[in-house]
């Protein structure tokens, strides 16, 4: 059921906000974070498990390396300090989808701290940068996944029963925690949703994750409290859980804000809870009480040794980071004389890596730019599919621009041909063969079919002949479809009007 609200800007007259940001990343590694099992998504429930993830008596857990490097990598690009020492503590609560009755995680000792991600937003006055402020990112392993059957919600209120698929309990989590975001205002839901966005573009470049939202890769729960002025003390906050896209992250925060102002104006208190996003209606509801660190009674994790990562070990991660995205982007844009506009558009359809890709294989940037916000969007939007995966290479594309330079294709035509080369008939060649689509190059067949275009209205010769040049439009554009788009429009032009004697 929903609570009562109130409009945006009254909120902003009357409240400051700030939030809290915290980003549960799956990592990519093959096995999970404390046993051999698999981690890859999709198998059938209750499969890729053993007695370690099981949390059954006697099984004890072994550390996974490459989660320990991805997390001092994920905080080296968070500007982070790398503990020199650090250690697994066991946070207990009763989950069915926790079996062992506790989860594995770092507590008061993570392994990365105190950092900060600059993002950028769009403002009332031009572009500008807010620092987000980055608390911890610690290593933890992830749950299990609920199945809540019958009912009409899909949660565990009014279900018949509910299914526990273990194949997901502990795989390696990095948590990133930011410390309070203060000052952001009424810009705090575009915050909020640039900070995420910038946080998954910097874990794909890592290639530590492979940030599927949709999939539950990286999940974001979203703290906020209200103030009535910055400067008094912190407001009682409410936690919005597993918010799984960027859209209802920025969603989240600006109802909770409406939420939070209309219980506060009304002389209500706001609960510590911890409450569920609906993404088809837009709001939140009460899910339970949000527990207190105490709560969860933190002990050391007996049966895993401290974490010590060499200076040498930490020093070579952080030479071996790839380049910031941010910075990446504005080199290529600086590079490409991209308007911010343009630049936006291609970081918005996620296909800067795949002009990129194209312009470093040989295909001019207008042209890389043209054919996937054109051509391959569209079929990508109608397949619904990312445009990476139609599988058109460089390759094809640099072929393509290459028969259009030369006069073998035409822009029509070229269209026709990457039809046939989505529709599996083929390299580029060889779909032009098949189907006939080379560009009609010998003068002695254009000639042809100018002079039947003039035979059947011959009333356009005139008007050529008398200046109004205009008019060789309507036999360009009978050629053409004569030739079925294969004619070079250019050339029958020129041989139109030498056949006219006519000069422009």
């Amino acid at each position: 059921m929903s609570e009562a609200v109130i409009s945006y800007d009254e909120v902003l007259e009357k409240f400051d906000p700030v939030m809290g940001l915290e980003v549960h990343v799956e990592l990519g590694t093959n096995t999970k974070m404390f046993c051999g099992c698999s981690t890859e998504f999709g198998a059938e429930p209750n499969t890729h498990v053993c007695p370690v993830c099981l949390g059954l008596p006697g099984a004890l857990p072994a550390l996974n390396k490459i989660g320990v490097e991805s997390a001092i990598r994920i905080g080296l690009a968070l500007n982070c300090t790398i503990a020199e020492w650090c250690r697994f503590a066991r946070k207990n609560y009763f989950y069915p989808d926790m079996p062992k009755n506790f989860q594995t995680s770092q507590y008061d000792e993570p392994i990365c701290f105190d950092g900060y991600l600059d993002v950028e937003i769009d403002t009332d006055e031009g572009r500008k940068t807010f620092r987000v402020n980055i608390e911890r990112a610690h290593m933890e392993e992830d749950t299990g996944k609920n199945t809540h059957m019958g009912g009409a919600t899909g949660r565990i209120h009014g279900a018949d029963y509910s299914l526990v698929d273990y194949n997901r309990a502990g795989i390696p989590l990095i948590e990133i925690v930011t410390k309070p975001i203060e000052g952001a205002g009424k810009y705090a839901p575009e915050v909020a949703k640039a900070y995420v966005a910038a946080l998954r573009d910097i874990l794909r470049n890592l290639g530590v994750s492979d940030v599927k939202m949709e999939q539950g890769s990286l999940r974001c729960d979203v703290n906020l409290s209200l103030r009535r002025t910055p400067q008094d003390e912190l407001g009682t906050r409410s936690e919005t859980k597993n918010v799984n896209s960027l859209r209802s992250v920025e969603r989240a925060v600006r109802y909770e804000m409406t939420r939070h102002a209309a219980r506060l104006l009304a002389g209500e208190r706001i609960i510590q809870e911890t409450r569920h996003w609906h993404e088809d209606t837009g709001i939140t509801t009460s899910g339970r009480s949000k527990s207190d660190a105490e709560d969860y009674r933190y002990f050391p994790e007996p049966d895993l040794v401290p974490i010590a990562p060499s200076r040498e070990w930490v020093e070579e991660l952080r030479a071996a980071l790839p380049e910031n995205p941010a910075v990446r982007r504005a080199r290529i844009q600086e590079s490409w004389g991209l308007s911010d506009i343009d630049m936006q558009t291609l970081i918005n359809a996620d296909l800067l890596d795949l002009v990129e890709e194209a312009v470093a294989a040989g295909v001019s940037i207008e042209a890389a730019r043209k054919w996937y916000t054109g051509e391959l969007s569209r079929v990508a939007n109608e397949r619904e599919v990312d445009v990476a995966s139609l599988g058109i290479t460089p390759a094809t594309l640099v072929r393509i621009e290459e028969l259009i330079v030369s006069g073998g294709l035409n822009d029509k035509l070229a269209r026709q041909v990457l039809e046939g080369v989505l529709a599996g008939e083929g390299d580029v060649d060889a779909v032009i063969a098949a189907r006939g689509l080379a560009v009609v190059s010998d003068d002695g067949p254009l000639l042809d079919a100018i002079k039947d275009a003039l035979a059947a209205d011959p009333s356009v010769a005139e008007k050529i002949a008398s200046g109004k040049i205009q008019a060789a439009g309507a036999v360009v554009g009978a050629v053409m479809k004569a030739t079925r788009g294969q004619a070079d429009a250019g050339r029958v032009r020129e041989l139109l009007l030498e056949h006219l004697g006519v000069s422009e």
